[in-house]
């Protein structure tokens, strides 16, 4: 039975407070890390909010080339903060943005033979990866409960500290004691409980909010034009490729708690839908999309399984990113408390690859190998940047970050131990039993 508009109205609100938090962290670290104004910051959370809409409806309608059709909730990809703070830091804005739109293009037009590369990217790969990419965030998380700048004389105030520590531990208790729906939405709690606690200590500003106005529209290339940059484009293709891996697994999850079997047919036409809503990203200045996993836990937990709640959760995210106020609502939040939230999300993106890696074969010394090497030479490189100065350039653009030496180091192992060892291994067999 169909329930009604007013409960799917009340389930799409519950769809947008459970993803928003996570929404709105990416561009809050990116501009952060970008140093953007906070007239700049104002349009990159409110666009945001408004793309997550538009990049939702894609996958919820289905055409004859897009949309999966189910009711999975887009969102910006948090794998994606490290490397585009590293392109924009590096090679400008522009080039940022050319990457993203590059790699959108690049999804779509692979979605028809993603399952056979795909084999090129197993847990094994994929693990590794996100892996590093929660380690590698962890410090700007750190860096953030501390105050942000750590130049400035209030970096490691206690009171910033405290704040930090305060949301940490509001976040975990909401966790432990906290039911249903209250419990999937901890993240956003502990940062609004613990913001209030920082108004009362005079760590609150509402400057952002009274300078923002009240309604705008979406502009193509706000900060710029794109620039493309082919390194920027490889480190951002491999970044939505393992993307693409996990909506992967957030439409199967979907699919088997609506009892819908998901097709090739149906798996290419949300790649598509996935690719478009990256290059939209790009064009309008905001970042690339993919499937919230949080989201897949509130169909579970609501049991509504249709599709209406998240139409209304897609048009209440288009119509609050038309309003600027609303975004700049999310820079009244203290460095320090966004920080302490950070430190938990980064944490588990983390372990999330590390649940990935614990259902590889660890008995296999192959992929003991591919998780050593990997991982290590990535967090070892990201550790030491000027290890590579006196290389050539264009060898530096791929060595000066550990997500990318580690997705270039655990996809070429991968292919020589789990590919083309196999099949070596098989030619002697034959050659020899002649």
């Amino acid at each position: 039975m169909q329930e009604s508009h007013g409960k799917s109205a009340i389930l799409g609100l519950q769809h947008l407070l459970a993803m928003y938090a996570g929404a709105v962290a990416v561009p809050l670290l990116i501009g952060q890390g970008l140093g953007f104004s906070t007239k700049e910051m104002t349009y990159l959370i409110s666009i945001d909010i408004f793309m997550c809409g538009v990049a939702t409806l894609l996958q919820l309608t289905v055409t004859k080339y897009t949309g999966i059709g189910l009711p999975v909730v887009l969102g910006c990809a948090v794998q994606a903060v490290a490397p585009l703070i590293l392109i924009g830091s590096k090679n400008g804005v522009g080039a940022m943005y050319g990457s993203i739109i590059a790699a959108g293009v690049i999804i779509v037009l692979i979605s028809g033979f993603f399952s056979k590369i795909k084999r090129f990217l197993p847990t094994i790969v994929t693990g590794s990866v996100i892996m590093v990419i929660g380690l590698t965030l962890i410090p700007i998380s750190i860096t953030k409960l501390g105050g942000g700048d750590t130049g400035s004389k209030s970096f490691g105030n206690p009171q910033n500290i405290m704040l930090g520590l305060l949301t940490v531990a509001l976040i975990v208790i909401i966790q432990i004691w906290g039911r249903g729906f209250f419990k999937s939405i901890s993240v956003l709690l502990g940062l609004l409980i613990a913001t209030i606690v920082a108004y009362f200590l005079g760590d609150v500003s509402f400057s952002a909010v009274s300078d923002a106005s009240w309604f705008h529209f979406p502009q193509f290339f706000y900060f710029g034009k794109p620039t493309f940059d082919v390194s920027s484009i490889v480190l951002m293709t491999i970044i939505s490729l393992i993307s693409l891996v996990e909506s992967t697994g957030v439409y199967f999850a979907l699919g088997d708690l609506t009892g819908k079997k998901i097709t090739e047919s149906e798996l290419k036409k949300g790649y598509r839908a996935e690719g478009l809503a990256v290059i939209l990203g790009g064009l309008f200045n905001t970042f690339p999309y993919t499937g919230f996993s949080q989201n897949v836990g509130l169909v579970q937990l609501s049991g509504i399984k249709s599709k209406r709640p998240v139409y209304y959760s897609a048009f209440l995210l288009i119509v609050l990113g038309l309003l600027p106020k609303i975004g700049a609502f999310a820079q009244v939040i203290p460095e320090s408390v966004l920080g302490g939230g950070m430190l938990v999300m980064f944490g588990m993106v983390a372990v999330q690859g590390l649940k990935m890696l614990s259902t590889t074969d660890m008995k296999d010394e192959k992929n003991l190998l591919i998780m050593v090497l990997s991982i290590g030479l990535g967090l070892g490189f990201n550790s030491v940047p000027n290890l590579f100065e006196q290389f050539p350039e264009i060898i530096q653009m791929f060595t000066g970050n550990g997500i990318v030496i580690t997705s270039i180091v655990a996809i070429l192992l991968n292919i020589i131990f789990n590919e083309i060892s196999p099949k070596v291994a098989l030619i002697r067999k034959q050659a020899a039993s002649r």
